[in-house]
């Protein structure tokens, strides 16, 4: 892959990969950070990665998981050592829904939010999602059934129902 090549599928993947990741992990300059070192990694390996029988993008968003998912860890054990309180970073004005959508996607277990989020979002088949996570397509099935069941639960509103409205 060329120079010029590789700018065109930086330019059209970036933003694709940035949205996945944030949804992934919940923190836009995350996602934002792991996507670029994700990109750096494939400019260092472009002739096995780029040029190879690989799904480059797929390449791209499970190196800028296993980034996002390290650091993720780094800070944890950081935070444990020192007891500090972790404030998260503010980001702009999200909506309910983007918010209850976010918070529903964190309840998830890792595996499930995965595979939710590599189905519905990224629009990617059993079949590649498999292929990507290194999982029957089973037990991608299975984890895609029961984190759409662990949503919905965590997705119910909690707004009053129309006859509970009318007794008070």
């Amino acid at each position: 892959m060329t120079e010029a090549e590789f700018d065109l599928f930086y330019t059209a993947a970036y933003p694709r990969l940035v949205g996945q990741l944030y949804a992934l992990t919940g923190d836009q300059a995350e996602a934002q950070d792991v996507v670029q070192e994700a990109f750096i990694r494939a400019w260092d390996r472009r002739s096995s990665v780029l040029d190879g029988d690989r799904d480059p993008e797929a390449w791209i968003r499970t190196v800028a998981h296993r980034l996002a998912m390290s650091r993720w860890r780094r800070a944890r054990h950081w935070w444990q050592l020192v007891r500090g309180e972790h404030a998260p970073r503010p980001v702009s004005e999200p909506s309910p829904d983007h918010v209850a959508l976010v918070a529903a996607l964190r309840r998830l277990p890792e595996a499930q939010r995965t595979a939710v989020v590599l189905h519905h979002l990224c629009d990617l088949s059993v079949a590649q999602i498999a292929a990507e996570t290194g999982a029957a397509p089973g037990t991608i099935k299975a984890r895609l059934s029961r984190g759409r069941t662990a949503l919905a639960a965590h997705l119910v509103s909690e707004a009053p129902h129309p006859t509970e409205e009318a007794c008070a």
